[in-house]
């Protein structure tokens, strides 16, 4: 094998070994649980879902979420399909089992592909999005 050679197999080699730590690095961090603070799991929604809550929770959600979580909430908008983890399923029993405060700060302070929204939308409108969510059927 000539050095040209050489060079190539090992600049492969590389290339793959960074490629699948990375990808395996990614993937361990998506499939940890989603920790969240006690202080938000017992967060009580300080608002009231009403007509004006939903209607100001449905605006913000097509505009902030709906690309990667869909119009009903199923994880399947269009930038989904881009993503290296699925954006969840607002109808499923896991999602539904979780708290209004674990959905507030899961939004608020995002990890990994989901973005943080702490200085983007306002704490009233992230309750509003809460709101919104519970709308979503099966």
């Amino acid at each position: 094998m000539n050095k040209k050679n050489k060079t190539l197999a090992i600049l492969v080699t590389l290339f793959l070994s960074v490629t699948f730590i990375s990808t395996t690095l990614t993937f361990q961090e998506a499939s940890e649980p989603w920790k969240v603070p006690a202080k938000f799991k017992s967060m009580e929604n300080p608002t009231t879902a009403d007509d004006e809550s939903l209607k100001v929770g449905k605006m913000q959600y097509s505009k902030n979420c709906a690309s990667c979580h869909g119009k009903t909430g199923l994880g399947d908008g269009t930038k989904a399909r881009s993503l290296d983890t699925f954006p969840g399923d607002f109808t499923s029993d896991a999602y539904l089992g979780q708290t209004d405060g674990e959905h507030f700060y899961k939004s608020k302070f995002g990890r990994n592909e989901m973005p943080k929204f702490e200085n983007k939308i306002s704490d009233e409108d992230l309750w509003y999005i809460v709101n919104f969510i519970h709308t979503f059927k099966k």
